[in-house]
């Protein structure tokens, strides 16, 4: 029986215990085990027990099951394996261009496939068009965006066709950037304009304002009527990887609120995790760490739970911002994210194929 505890105190030690071999970790992660204390001291001291005859038993480290612990690389969780894979070459990139130059939509109807970015304002909508315009014309170009503010309060519909690479023929997409989403409830895009613009019955160019909705009798250009190709196509949520945490709460619901209207509207929706290269540092030096690093993944996790969707859904990327040159890995990434994009547009298009529509008409009656 132990009648008293005492503490040697060895002072603060910052230095790294020798590591031993690597146990199995049923997580993926690589843990790693600090060598007995009889060769390393522990990092705040070692706690002597004395039994009633005076005698020292000493806690030993030996004794304890190994604690897993994560690998650090820069300061940052790294996993011991890719969550997804990616292929960071320049066969890659020249590929994923390939494949979204030459996209032609299922629907011969529509010439090309409409997506609307829609995010809080500075989630990085307009930074996220201006990169991948980067991509295909071979250069940074960091254009300023007509109708929007130095804070990247975007207020007008504006739609950008994605060229082929040197000028070549508009490729079968066009992003749509707009106002942005309201964080408070009381500022940015509405759900009524939102919805309205994903109907189709917003002109290009239309200013949009929260004291004036879309409305058949207020607005210049109202499509009234609007045709398969005057329709988005497939909405991308974009937010910011550095503010996920410090969102409103109320933002979430309006996020669902939002995805559950456009859903029964028909139009699939995918997400962007922008300014992932500001949560990670590991990631900012070389991004393809992207899919390797812990940081993201939680923050992944959390984007998942603020938009109420599935993080198979959700994409990382690095926008374009300061850099003065390309680089092929940012490109494989904003390529990658504009090619699952066209995935869920496709989509749409082979549900409103004309014998789609008719089967779809007969099994509701």
């Amino acid at each position: 029986m132990f009648s008293s505890v005492k503490e040697k105190n060895s002072g603060f030690n910052f230095g790294l215990p020798v590591l031993t071999t690597k146990p199995s970790s049923s997580n993926g992660l690589t843990p790693l085990t600090a060598a007995p204390t009889t060769s390393v001291q522990p990092a705040f001291g070692t706690t002597t027990l004395t039994r009633d005859d005076n005698s020292e038993v000493t806690d030993s480290s030996e004794t304890r099951e190994p604690r897993p612990q994560f690998t650090f690389l820069g300061g940052q969780l790294k996993l011991e394996s890719p969550w997804r894979n990616m292929d960071w070459t320049e066969e890659r990139k020249t590929s994923l261009m390939e494949t979204i130059t030459s996209y032609r939509r299922s629907c011969e109807e529509v010439p090309q496939a409409r997506v609307l970015l829609l995010g809080p304002v500075s989630s990085g909508k307009s930074s996220f068009i201006s990169s991948v315009q980067s991509v295909f014309n071979g250069r940074v170009t960091n254009r300023a965006m007509v109708g929007s503010f130095s804070s990247g309060f975007t207020k007008k519909l504006q739609s950008f066709n994605i060229r082929g690479k040197k000028g070549e023929d508009h490729t079968g997409l066009v992003l749509c950037d707009t106002m942005g989403m309201s964080e408070d409830g009381m500022t940015g895009l509405t759900l009524h304009d939102i919805l309205s613009v994903v109907k189709g019955h917003v002109p290009e160019g239309h200013k949009f304002s929260p004291d004036q909705p879309v409305s058949a009798s207020e607005t210049v250009g109202y499509v009234k009527r609007p045709s398969l190709k005057d329709k988005v196509h497939c909405v991308a949520f974009v937010v910011d990887a550095s503010k996920i945490t410090t969102y409103p709460k109320g933002l979430s619901t309006t996020f669902k609120q939002l995805r559950k209207h456009i859903s029964d509207l028909g139009v699939h929706q995918v997400a962007l995790l922008t300014h992932v290269d500001q949560v990670c540092l590991q990631t900012a030096k070389d991004v393809t760490g992207v899919y390797e690093s812990r940081t993201i993944q939680d923050v992944m996790g959390k984007a998942a739970a603020l938009l109420g969707m599935s993080t198979s859904y959700i994409v990382p990327v690095k926008n374009y911002s300061s850099e003065l040159d390309l680089d092929v890995n940012t490109d494989v990434l904003l390529l990658s994210a504009v090619d699952h994009i066209l995935q869920y547009a496709d989509m749409y298009f082979q549900d409103n194929a004309p014998q789609n529509k008719e089967l779809k008409t007969a099994l509701d009656l």
